[in-house]
């Protein structure tokens, strides 16, 4: 359709067509679903009167769903404008590959977009016309459940993983059928809320927010995302929804943002709780004024727009350019002529869980999974006969994470699933030991555990946190390991050394005391659909782990927040990772450094830095570095080793970080192989935001690093000249 004629369209709607528009229902209003929403269902209004005007619907499940809210709305609506359809697909439709931390640990953006890529093409099949995805919010504070949404601590890492979503998900024409729309969230520095408590305020720096949470946003929409949804949290006083300077000053004049700005659920309605508005009508008008054009689920602006904008306290003009965007979207979806867009029930049964689907489900699943310690028991003997499966997650079925869609599990592979698969002779005992809720204490079972694993020529204790305990409005005081999983740990490692840990959870736990007895730890976090059958090829070995922690393994929840770049202060503890030193920045009762750092992850085989060298001594603005790492594979498995480059700029305007990840890259290498790893360091990568808000480089010294967090070796310096 043309420009002429939407305006055409635009211009012979009455206001309550428009404000219909700008308001999103949940599928279950209209039709029967099984889909979990995370907040009121909606304002009660008859859904045949919304049904007539109504401009888009989120949380359906599947194709037929689909088409069934196309045809009741087309039917209805005497403009016939198609409803714009959107569901959550976070990591996966149906085939579920691992939760977004775990994909931040694999430090491979083409991993990301071959997942996406898997992902949109399930939810396209579907029916699904928008994606509430990438979500890059900045987190640091596993006590937050929604940790588990976001790749990493680091904005880079987010940017990049988000950016390659978006242009994998939106391709190059959001018409063709396989392609989806994408909405980046949560604007703004929702990873920051306080405590770590879902929904809290932030109270945040402009100059913090510049340069830790707005990068990862803006990568996402210069990438090309669609759409953008303001965060729950108040930002410095005002909620983000009716937030000016977020949403026009930076949005809009800074970014030239002109996509479609989408509520979260129920933001709008929530500004008279959060106290900035007075009543519905007041907060549909900040919402408004702040540039807001969709509504989720409150249909308070079909309620209160027309009458606002017949007393003049909303123009008209600003809900005719909110409508435009609307339907300068479902047009770019090419939903005028094909409203069903990629809708197709044969489709869908032919791409879900298919076996192609499976492989790159399992292959993420391997490499996003972190091995953190292992003193030799991994990778299991082949010749094993007898083995024990021990622990609350050794049958679990969820393990899937947070934003699986509805039923999930029915296609998960246990691990007792996936070991036998792989090692069809070995005698296999599965025994529970304990549970894993919080606060449940029952140590009934470990006498049986203590038994499989006397009996047993090696354990495999699977521990973590329950799916349920991570993810939206699941937030923790404490990230221990709950139940009595410690106590089932020390008496299985008791009754058989030989044992390796696997940890099946969303959010970094606090392992300081099972860190102290485990020979072996591998984090799996949620793996997804093929959990059974990537655990079980880790375990032996037919998979070799690469991931690295994209967020750093705290020693006590207390340390919290901890980011790896963190800042010197003036006083310093010289040995971070010592005991007390008197009259320094530090704890009494434990070191400053995580008990793992970001970047962190071991291999079967064993990788040597050999050397780092820069091809050139100074550099001017308009020059670029050449870097080089070189890498040996000193083992005697082939491995991939995510190469990491850090910066530090030791005097500037501002305190800098005393390291920073500025790039990475992942390699494969043969035994013996070696490989030299080259990156390009420019200007831009020096830059900081200073303390006027801005953001500059300024001339000096600079130090660049490989290796991991707190960990670096093979510095170098060069001088950035004036």
């Amino acid at each position: 359709m043309t420009h002429e004629a939407l305006k055409a369209l635009l211009d012979g709607m009455t206001l309550e067509e428009k404000a219909g528009q700008l308001t999103q229902c949940n599928a279950g209003q209209f039709i029967s679903v099984d889909a979990e929403i995370t907040g009121p269902e909606g304002q009660p209004l008859p859904a045949e009167e919304l049904n007539r005007v109504l401009g888009s619907v989120l949380t359906f499940e599947n194709a037929g769903q689909a088409r069934q809210l196309q045809d009741l709305h087309l039917a209805a609506d005497r403009n016939r404008i198609p409803l714009l359809l959107m569901v959550d697909v976070i990591h996966g439709m149906k085939t579920t590959y691992p939760i977004p931390l775990a994909m931040g640990c694999s430090f491979d953006d083409g991993l990301m977009a071959e997942c996406a890529a898997m992902a949109c093409r399930e939810a396209a099949a579907a029916g699904v016309h928008v994606t509430f995805n990438p979500m890059v919010d900045t987190a640091r504070d596993a006590r937050w459940g929604r940790i588990l949404e976001t790749c990493s601590e680091e904005p880079l890492i987010n940017s990049r993983m988000g950016a390659a979503l978006v242009r994998t998900t939106q391709g190059d024409d959001l018409a063709d059928p396989e392609h989806i729309a994408c909405c980046v969230k949560h604007y703004a520095a929702y990873g920051a809320a306080e405590a770590g408590r879902d929904y809290n305020t932030v109270e945040i720096s402009e100059r913090a927010l510049r340069e830790s949470y707005l990068p990862a946003y803006r990568a996402c929409l210069d990438a090309g995302a669609r759409l953008i949804m303001p965060s729950f949290n108040s930002l410095n006083g005002i909620p983000s929804v009716a937030n000016k300077w977020l949403m026009n000053t930076v949005l809009h004049d800074e970014w030239g943002f002109r996509g479609v700005v989408i509520s979260d659920y129920d933001a709008v309605g929530e500004l008279v709780t959060h106290g900035v508005a007075a009543d519905m009508k007041e907060a549909v008008c900040l919402a408004m004024a702040a540039g807001c054009d969709i509504d989720m689920v409150k249909c308070a602006y079909y309620q209160y727009l027309p009458e606002l904008v017949r007393e003049g306290r909303v123009p008209e003009k600003a809900l005719d350019d909110a409508v435009m965007r609307v339907l300068e979207l479902k047009n770019e979806l090419g939903l005028f002529e094909n409203p069903y867009h990629g809708a197709d029930e044969e489709t869908e049964k032919r791409l879900n869980l298919c076996p192609a689907h499976r492989e790159i489900a399992r292959r993420a699943a391997e490499e996003s999974a972190v091995l953190l310690k292992n003193d030799g028991v991994l990778p299991l003997k082949k010749d094993i006969r007898k083995l024990a499966l021990i622990g609350p997650f050794a049958e679990e079925k969820r393990l899937n994470g947070f934003w699986s869609r509805p039923g999930a599990e029915k296609y998960t592979v246990t691990l007792p699933e996936g070991i036998r698969d792989l090692m069809p002779e070995l005698e296999l005992t599965v025994v529970r030991g304990c549970g894993a809720e919080l606060g449940d204490t029952d140590a009934g079972g470990l006498a049986e555990a203590e038994e499989a694993a006397r009996n047993a020529e090696a354990v495999v204790l699977c521990l973590g946190e329950p799916e349920h305990d991570s993810g939206e409005g699941r937030s923790r005081t404490d990230v221990t390991l709950p139940g009595a999983q410690l106590a089932l740990a020390e008496a299985v490692m008791k009754a058989n050394p030989n044992t390796a840990v696997l940890l099946f959870n969303g959010r970094p736990l606090v392992l300081t005391e099972l860190e102290k007895i485990a020979p072996a730890i591998l984090e799996m976090w949620y793996p997804g659909t093929e959990a059974g059958h990537a655990a079980a090829r880790l375990l032996w070995g037919n998979a070799n782990p690469c991931g690295k922690l994209s967020v750093g393994l705290p020693r006590s929840t207390g340390q919290y927040p901890m980011p790896y770049n963190r800042t010197n202060t003036g006083r310093p503890k010289p040995q971070p990772d010592s005991g007390v030193f008197p009259f320094s920045s530090s704890y009494l009762d434990t070191p400053n450094l995580p008990l793992y750092s970001f970047g962190h992850g071991l291999s079967y085989t064993t990788f040597e830095y050999v050397k780092l060298t820069l091809d050139k001594k100074a550099i001017r603005k308009e020059d670029s570095l050449t870097v080089t790492v070189t890498v040996r594979n000193t083992g005697s498995m082939p491995g991939k080793e995510a190469v990491q480059l850090y910066l530090r700029d030791p005097v500037a305007s501002v305190v800098r970080p005393v390291q920073q990840l500025i790039d990475y890259q992942k390699i494969r290498l043969e035994p013996g192989e070696k490989q030299d790893v080259v990156f390009t360091v420019t200007e831009k990568q020096l830059r900081f935001i200073s303390f006027d808000c801005e953001e500059v480089s300024e001339p000096g010294v600079f130090e660049l690093s490989t290796g991991h967090a707190d960990h670096l070796k093979l510095t170098d310096r060069f001088t950035l000249e004036a």
